[in-house]
């Protein structure tokens, strides 16, 4: 099928993520796995209660993007609709809970799906406790150790999800190796940080192997291994899957300084305010000159920066261009995906699946 005949026919009015009802059914598997934590860690002891608390609350959140991903690689790949293959793709939620807990801490964010970050939460309940030492300190503590909660815990789902032994294996390897990317993306992220930035292509790099490889492409590849796909689907995945997760990542930046709060759960530029290196910053810096480029330097990574500093970084991200040439290469990329798929030798149903799932992460709104 050629790229200028593909149609989205999926329901205008429902999202591509609630085909099979895959959102209901991962939160239900969500419950039902942290219902059983939940007892064991209130065996050790009831003091833990908050942070049962806390993981489920943010496990309430978020799009299900990955766990989407993984689904439909499987069915794609000729995998039955079963909620074994949910289970499976459902421990990519807590994977990524460990991810946004982590995230958060290395990044200083107050806040997370509109809640307080858990690092945030916990030192607010030291406080409030009058416990002894610091609050910061403890709160760091505590988000790190959910965070570690999160990541066993994603391990234990995959592996008791119920699929045939010999699927599991197949789909651990992957696993393992999205992990692995995954931490290396996330130190690249802090070195970026560390070094003041570099050139966008170094932010992309950051960009590849921290988000698209992580969100899209690997979970794609999960699907696949766990249905015994041949090595052509999963190559085929990557040309699709890669793409689209640049896409998805890059919106995300956008979103991140010109996005609307409602739909973000952050405050408006948020991440100015964190410093993040993104590729549409890079950019922004390479055209800019001089004087907006201390302009962005001055006020780049400062916490108490204001709406009025947030709008003057807005404006020259804007006039260098930078914006303009960012949402060219979301059209970009997220084409060359769908001309991927295009090609791919999967069950329709999927095909139409994924290409709603291609609109989804790239939307204005996501």
């Amino acid at each position: 099928m050629a790229l200028g005949l593909t149609i989205m026919t999926v329901d205008p009015n429902r999202s591509p993520l609630d085909a099979e009802d895959l959102r209901v059914r991962v939160q239900k598997r969500l419950d039902d796995f942290m219902a059983e934590q939940v007892t064991l860690l209130d065996d050790v002891s009831s003091d833990l209660a908050p942070l049962s608390e806390a993981l489920v609350d943010l496990l309430r959140g978020g799009k299900r993007l990955r766990p989407a991903f993984a689904y439909w690689g499987w069915r794609g790949a000729g995998g039955a609709d079963n909620e074994q293959a949910v289970a499976a793709a459902t421990a990519l939620e807590l994977l990524q809970a460990c991810a946004l807990i982590h995230d958060d801490v290395m990044d200083g964010s107050d806040t997370r799906r509109g809640m307080p970050a858990a690092h945030r939460r916990f030192a607010t309940l030291h406080r409030g406790s009058e416990w002894l030492g610091s609050s910061e300190g403890f709160g760091l503590g505590a988000a790190i150790l959910l965070g570690d909660l999160c990541l066993s815990w994603a391990d234990e789902l995959l592996m008791t999800c119920g699929l045939p032994a010999e699927s599991v294996l197949r789909g651990k390897r992957v696993y393992d190796v999205m992990r692995t990317e995954l931490m290396a993306g996330q130190y690249l992220d802090l070195l970026e940080q560390a070094v003041g930035g570099g050139s966008a292509e170094r932010a992309m790099r950051v960009v590849r192997y921290k988000s698209a490889k992580y969100t899209i492409e690997r979970p794609l590849h999960l699907g696949a291994a766990l249905a015994g796909a041949p090595d052509q689907l999963i190559v085929a995945y990557s040309g699709y899957g890669l793409p689209l997760g640049e896409a998805f990542q890059l919106r995300d930046d956008v979103l991140g300084v010109f996005g609307d709060p409602a739909q973000t759960g952050k405050p408006a530029g948020d991440d100015l305010r964190e410093g993040k290196r993104t590729v549409l910053v890079a950019t922004a810096l390479e055209s800019a000159s001089p004087g907006q480029q201390s302009l962005i330097r001055a006020n780049l990574g400062d916490p108490a920066l204001n709406a009025a500093g947030v709008a003057a970084l807005r404006e020259v991200i804007t006039q260098t261009g930078a914006l303009a040439h960012v949402e060219a290469l979301i059209e970009q990329l997220t084409l060359q995906s769908l001309a991927a798929l295009d090609s791919a030798d999967i069950d329709e149903s999927a095909r139409e699946v994924l290409i709603g799932l291609a609109h989804a992460a790239t939307a204005r709104s996501v």
